[in-house]
């Protein structure tokens, strides 16, 4: 059974009940009243009958009745009695509706209280039928009780009345149950267009569904709502907020966790923000904040979606590296075409020993540059980065030395080798970039020395371009900012500050004596706590 039908269904039965209760709570009291209303009136009736002088001077004549009988017809005639009984002590009947009935013992056994000066309404069967009576004592001018007046109205006449009463509450009743049914349609619609047309099931599914989606995203996602308190949150939000696994945000104030946060501001403008770092404790993150439209376009919340700054430069440097090995691959490629093609021209020419010569210079060199790096850089990646760096420059037509003296054997297991060739990569590529854009015309070159020797890893890279100027110098390492040409600069640097830091390092740059610039950076061998952006 779908959602809205259910609706309809409880929501009418309910309305159904209640309004068969109402009724018959109503039924009930206005009998109650009913009776109450003609006990009252049968006894005011009957005690002005027994007031009269009259009646009580007729007990003293031989034939009470002839009295009495006339004066209970009239009173009865002119009120709407059922039935004035008038009779002795003894009960017997001295006036009656029915002539016939007179002089015969009243019935119904309730008579004693009124002998004893009581007056009194009862609910008894009488001659006539069951009745309502009100019963009051004659009483002489002695104070004597010497008679009693009883004074009815018959059951079935209160009854029928009531059926009148009640079928105008039954019509009621059934005009309110139509009109709750309309209104249980009109409920059940806006409550199924409330949740989008959904059922149950599907809601569930969905929302299990939105719980899997928000764990599995590694970026943090936070919502709140008009009133800056916290609505969704995934695990993510707490491991950038350092808090415990097991805490529960949903309905904190967002200002409580995070006193920066300009969600309140995306709520307020209705603008979205995209790209912005701000500080979350002592991380920097990258966030993402967009409001959240209600249906007529007004501005229900908002979603903030933000990631550690250290994991995106992670992610650059990792693109940087295949970049820089797919570089190198290409240039190597490049650079031994151009050298196998001089072998074959040199063949051709029938010029053996020139060719035998060269073959044997090349190796020469690309062995003895292998056998070097193997014995003082014996980690693969370093090696193999420079390795690449050094085909690249010849293609570049660069003369790139690695320092005799470097030697890089003892670089302790904890750090981390990717952030090492971030480091010396983008140096390398960074001094070629400049002596490719440099007017001089004399020999490029760039060395590089590395050295593991002392509490401290040392890495220089030097080159003789033109050197970095004043303006820029202290704004080289801020990300975007770039002496060179063109989009996409200013990336290098950046991520060789942050691969520094991360590994508490330092980097310093001066004048070289080549004439251009040396990068020196220092790395504690030893182990501390890394600094974390």
């Amino acid at each position: 059974m779908r959602l809205q039908t259910k609706l309809i269904v409880l929501i009418c039965s309910l309305l159904f009940f209640v309004l068969s209760v109402v009724g018959a709570i109503v039924q009930y009291v206005l009998l109650t009243m009913m009776e109450e209303t003609t006990g009252k009136r049968a006894l005011s009736v009957a005690e002005t009958v027994a007031g009269l002088p009259e009646l009580r001077d007729a007990f003293n004549r031989p034939e009470p009745s002839a009295v009495i009988q006339p004066l209970a017809e009239e009173i009865r005639l002119r009120t709407g009695a059922e039935y004035i009984v008038v009779g002795n002590r003894e009960g017997i009947r001295y006036a009656h509706p029915l002539p016939d009935r007179i002089g015969k013992e009243m019935v119904g056994g309730d008579n004693g209280p009124v002998l004893e000066g009581h007056s009194i309404i009862s609910k008894a069967e009488g001659s006539l039928g069951p009745a309502i009576r009100g019963k009051v004592p004659v009483l002489s001018k002695q104070g004597d009780v010497i008679g009693i007046v009883s004074v009815g109205f018959l059951l079935e006449d209160i009854e029928r009345w009531d059926d009148i009463y009640q079928d105008k509450v039954m019509l009621i009743g059934i005009f309110a149950l139509l009109l709750g049914m309309g209104g249980a349609v009109l409920i059940a619609r806006g409550v199924r267009r409330s949740i989008h047309g959904l059922e149950p099931e599907q809601i569930g599914l969905l929302y299990t569904e939105k719980k899997a989606v928000l764990q599995s995203i590694r970026e943090a996602i936070l919502a709140v709502n008009r009133e800056g308190r916290i609505t969704m949150a995934n695990q993510e939000t707490l491991n950038i907020l350092d808090l415990p696994d097991d805490t529960d945000l949903i309905g904190r104030p967002i200002v409580e966790y995070v006193p920066s946060t300009k969600l309140l501001e995306v709520m307020q403008s209705g603008q979205a923000h995209f790209d912005e770092v701000m500080l979350i404790g002592e991380q920097e993150v990258v966030a993402n904040r967009v409001p959240i439209m209600g249906r007529q376009g007004e501005v229900i919340g908002a979603v903030a979606s933000f990631r550690s700054k250290s994991e995106l430069f992670r992610l650059a440097e990792e693109l940087s590296q295949v970049k820089r090995f797919a570089e190198a691959l290409r240039a190597q490629t490049h650079e031994y075409s151009n050298k196998l093609y001089v072998i074959s021209g040199l063949i051709q020419l029938e010029s053996y020993q020139e060719a035998v010569e060269m073959i044997s210079r090349e190796t020469d060199v690309h062995q003895n540059l292998v056998q070097f790096i193997m014995r003082e850089i014996p980690d693969p990646v370093i090696g193999g980065l420079i390795i690449g760096k050094h085909s690249h420059a010849q293609e570049r037509k660069i003369r790139f030395e690695i320092d005799p003296e470097s030697t890089f054997r003892d670089v302790p297991a904890w750090i981390d080798r990717d952030l090492l060739v971030t480091i010396i990569g983008n140096l390398c590529d960074n001094a070629m970039e400049a002596l490719l854009e440099s007017p001089q015309t004399g020999e490029k070159r760039v060395t590089l020395f590395l050295t593991d020797l002392g509490e401290d890893l040392i890495i220089e890279c030097e080159d003789n371009g033109p050197g970095i100027a004043k303006d820029y110098a202290e704004r080289m390492f801020e990300k975007g900012v770039s002496s060179k040409a063109g989009e996409h600069r200013g990336i290098g640097l950046s991520l060789v500050k942050h691969a520094v830091e991360k590994l508490n390092g330092h980097i310093l740059h001066e004048p070289s004596t080549l004439g251009g610039t040396v990068f020196s950076v220092s790395i504690p061998k030893q182990k501390a706590d890394v600094g974390e952006e």
